[in-house]
């Protein structure tokens, strides 16, 4: 007799996006960490094509959603540090930021710029005590972790109450016309665009995953309903630049 999956094991394991077999045939975790890895040096090079303005605006996102000076926070995916130092300049000498991420290539290059504690760790089992942070940052990066519901019952385990998490994501319109220049842009132009500057093949891979792991994301009402199931209160879906970012908020509640 077959035993049916149990509703607390569905959600539990609720991946950000169906399996991309072109890329990897089963450890997707395994596929993404070694891809970051083999294109750390040159992430720095693909954040200049868009003029650092991912940068700039992850530093007014995040001072937007509520990043103050004195506060403690968690910058996850913290990739080359580059948002991390920024959000040093919010919380000023009374606040810290960690940075934490599952790539040891990305941690290295980090290691040269920002001078904070940095961890190697993924989302959904995070080395950190409980109520510890009072804000927890993850920019264009909760395609890659292995279950939402997890991820998010992680985050606010180490916020403390009133604690705020705030995630950048990429974006795809729903309409015909929008979806279809967005995948003009993300898909062709912008892959060719890396692989010009930097001279890397695996630089333009990482662009063309990206682009695939945005368009097959999981549409945000799955998200939100994911961070209220893990319980957030005052969770929030905004988009602030179509065909580009959307973002996520909410609170750990008091």
């Amino acid at each position: 007799m077959q035993t049916a999956p149990s509703p607390q094991r569905d959600r539990l394991e609720t991946p950000p996006h169906s399996p991309l077999t072109e890329y990897y045939e089963r450890d997707r975790q395994d596929y993404v960490v070694d891809l970051f890895n083999r294109t750390a040096q040159h992430y720095d090079t693909i954040e200049s094509l868009f003029l650092k303005g991912g940068l700039w605006y992850r530093r007014f996102g995040m001072k937007r959603a509520g990043m103050k000076p004195g506060m403690k926070v968690l910058d996850m995916a913290t990739g080359t540090g580059a948002v991390a130092r920024g959000a040093v300049r919010i919380v000023g000498p009374a606040g810290r930021v960690f940075g934490c991420d599952p790539s040891p290539g990305m941690l290295a290059q980090a290691r040269k710029v920002f001078k904070g504690p940095l961890t190697h760790g993924v989302g959904d089992s995070l080395p950190f005590k409980s109520r510890f942070f009072d804000f927890v940052t993850m920019g264009i990066a909760l395609r890659h972790v292995s279950s939402l519901a997890r991820t998010f019952e992680e985050y606010l385990r180490v916020l403390k109450p009133g604690g705020r998490v705030w995630i950048l994501e990429g974006h795809v319109p729903k309409s015909r016309l929008g979806h279809s220049l967005t995948r003009f842009v993300w898909a062709k132009l912008i892959p060719g665009m890396t692989l010009v500057s930097t001279g890397s093949r695996e630089a333009k891979l990482l662009m063309d995953y990206y682009w695939d792991t945005v368009e097959k994301c999981v549409p945000p009402e799955t998200i939100v309903a994911a961070m209220r199931g893990a319980g957030f209160a005052n969770v929030k879906f905004e988009v602030v630049i179509p065909g580009a970012f959307c973002e996520y908020t909410g609170t750990r509640p008091a």
